[in-house]
């Protein structure tokens, strides 16, 4: 994960969205380091599935889940509380490309592991208050190209936008894109293979 041309030059893609700072750098990692990274993940991380609360039911998570970072960066979603296992050097690494990437610091991530075109992420926003009023996320997508839904939390005149996620590209969101937007990975009609996304927060503490 150290080569030169690991981590490529930045080629960031501005999306043109009210209420939103998102931008998208398609091959943040080369196609060599990318399928690396995504292969020892699969291996090394300790995958798990929860249930989550959803309108007062229990749900069983479409997809795994994993939860890396500082000591006491606990996170709270879904009805279901991460403590994060520690960060091993691979994905430090990451962490830190990603926060160079970003401007910014990160102290935990979250891993998740679509297995198959079943796995899918419900509508949400990456607003829960351990994050702040104006949270940056980084999220790194690996393995098989998924699509983004974007759609406005208020407003019905703007229509939903899908954002194809390549193998090696990192989504950085910004300022109040959590407050105005929603985003959701849908399940997929033809088959497809595992994708992994490490989505980076700075927890308040």
């Amino acid at each position: 994960m150290k080569n030169q041309d690991t981590w490529l030059p930045p080629t960031d893609i501005e999306l043109d969205l009210p209420d939103a700072d998102i931008s998208l750098r398609p091959s943040f990692l080369s196609a060599a380091a990318a399928d690396e990274l995504h292969a020892a993940l699969l291996g090394e991380i300790s995958w798990e599935q929860r249930d989550i609360q959803l309108f007062g039911r229990s749900f069983r998570q479409p997809r795994l889940i994993a939860w890396h970072g500082d000591p006491g960066a606990d996170y709270t979603y879904s009805g279901s509380r991460f403590e994060p296992s520690p960060w091993n050097e691979r994905l430090r690494s990451v962490r830190d490309a990603v926060a160079d990437a970003a401007g910014t610091p990160f102290n935990s991530v979250l891993l998740n592991l679509y297995r198959n075109e079943r796995d899918s992420m419900g509508m949400h926003a990456d607003d829960e208050p351990e994050l702040g009023e104006t949270p940056v996320i980084g999220s790194l997508s690996l393995g098989a190209e998924r699509v983004l839904t974007l759609r406005h939390r208020s407003r019905r005149d703007l229509p939903t936008r899908r954002l194809p996620l390549p193998h090696g590209s990192l989504l950085i969101m910004r300022g109040q894109t959590q407050r105005h937007w929603k985003h959701g990975i849908n399940k997929r009609t033809r088959p497809c293979g595992p994708r992994i996304n490490l989505t980076f927060r700075h927890i308040l503490r």
